[in-house]
């Protein structure tokens, strides 16, 4: 029994290595219930300064060391979906969630849909992803910086083109 136990235990961490990229670990970790946007569509979006909302959906201390510049913490773990309909009681607007890979932004996406929102996006790979394509991230002082929370080192191999923080 505790071969098993231990065997389990490491699944997650298999799970994870067997993807050969990005979009093998998104299919087998997400459900598509929220659609994706891509950095591209997104960037461009928001130099056109499209009405948009972008929410982060990692923890402070990860939203800390770097955010997407505007984006606005909603956390994960301690997510309230009270909390975003007194900040954007207008259900149709255009809201972008992500993460780190755009695994726990589905979850916060689907909790938003529940909540009632219309135009709910994921963004596909995450701020891993955004800084792979070169995109600008800011600190908790709005200044450029290249650090990126990796959130653990199973997932910070996705993490490539900025200064892995743990």
């Amino acid at each position: 029994m505790k071969k098993i136990l231990l065997m389990l235990s490491f699944l997650p961490f298999i799970s994870c290595a067997q993807h050969s990229n990005l979009k093998e670990l998104l299919e087998s970790k997400n459900s598509g219930s929220v659609p994706y946007i891509s950095v591209e569509q997104l960037q461009m979006e928001s130099k056109n300064n499209a009405p948009l909302v972008i929410l982060d959906a990692r923890e402070a201390e990860e939203y800390q060391v770097s955010h997407l510049q505007n984006a606005k913490f909603v956390g994960y773990k301690n997510f309230s979906a009270e909390k975003i309909t007194k900040q954007i009681p207008d259900k149709n607007t255009p809201i972008v969630v992500y993460c780190s890979l755009g695994v726990r932004s589905e979850n916060i996406g689907e909790k938003l849909q529940k909540a009632g929102y219309t135009n709910v996006k994921n963004l596909y790979g995450g701020i891993f992803e955004w800084k792979k394509k070169g995109y600008l991230v800011v600190d908790s002082e709005e200044k450029e910086t290249e650090k990126v929370h990796a959130f653990n080192k199973k997932w910070g191999k996705w993490l490539t083109n900025a200064e892995k923080v743990y």
